[in-house]
């Protein structure tokens, strides 16, 4: 059956098919998969690099429990703060993560240590003291909290867990001097009686004095 007015070339073949798929069809096809593969090469490695940077932060810090790495809030370091006023002498944070606590107390005037066994939280908490223009009085080490002595401390501050405290609480009572004051945030000693609690829900801090746990 003829079609009336149709170009003479296609009734007879000459041009393109009506009933095929076109050419230019074929190749935005080809294109669009093209894009598709390259989208998801793209996706698929930002998300390992993520995980790649993410996943020491989350690392556990000490190694005879598991400790993964919490930020401390604001209301938390100030928490412990509180319970520094009046008191002199070097400060050391056990597991000191960012080094936030750290920091805040050698902005108030504490020759201030983190030991942190993260290698990455040690160097961004350097990175952080030299920002915050406290490099000289806040200093971090990467090492494992049982293998340092803390004889040399006056003031004790640790973030731990539950499973450790029983075993850190006989290991300070056997190194600190009197005068020292241990300040546990988010758990308390399981033995121990506090002189001082400060705060309330995860932001509560506990203050104890070597004194009376040796009493």
């Amino acid at each position: 059956v003829l079609v009336l007015g149709a170009p003479l070339e296609a009734l007879q073949g000459g041009g393109r098919s009506l009933c095929g798929p076109p050419m230019s069809l074929e190749a935005d096809c080809l294109k669009t998969r093209r894009w598709g593969l390259f989208l998801t090469g793209a996706v698929g490695g930002t998300l390992a690099a993520l995980y790649a940077v993410a996943t020491p932060f989350l690392m556990p810090a000490l190694r005879r429990v598991c400790l993964p790495f919490v930020p401390a809030t604001p209301r938390q370091v100030e928490n412990v703060m509180k319970v520094l006023r009046g008191r002199n002498g070097p400060l050391v944070d056990i597991g000191s993560g960012d080094g936030r606590v750290v920091i805040a107390a050698a902005k108030e005037g504490f020759p201030a240590v983190g030991y942190e066994l993260n290698p990455w939280l040690v160097w961004y908490s350097r990175y952080r003291a030299w920002r915050e223009g406290v490099r000289d009085s806040a200093r971090f080490y990467i090492s494992d909290l049982w293998k340092v002595t803390f004889s040399q401390y006056t003031n004790v501050v640790i973030f731990g867990v539950p499973q450790m405290m029983p075993q850190l609480e006989k290991k300070l009572e056997l190194e600190l001097k009197e005068g020292a004051r241990v300040i546990a945030c988010r758990f308390p000693f399981p033995h121990w009686i506090p002189d001082h609690v400060t705060g309330e829900g995860i932001d509560t801090v506990w203050a104890y004095d070597v004194s009376t746990f040796r009493g």
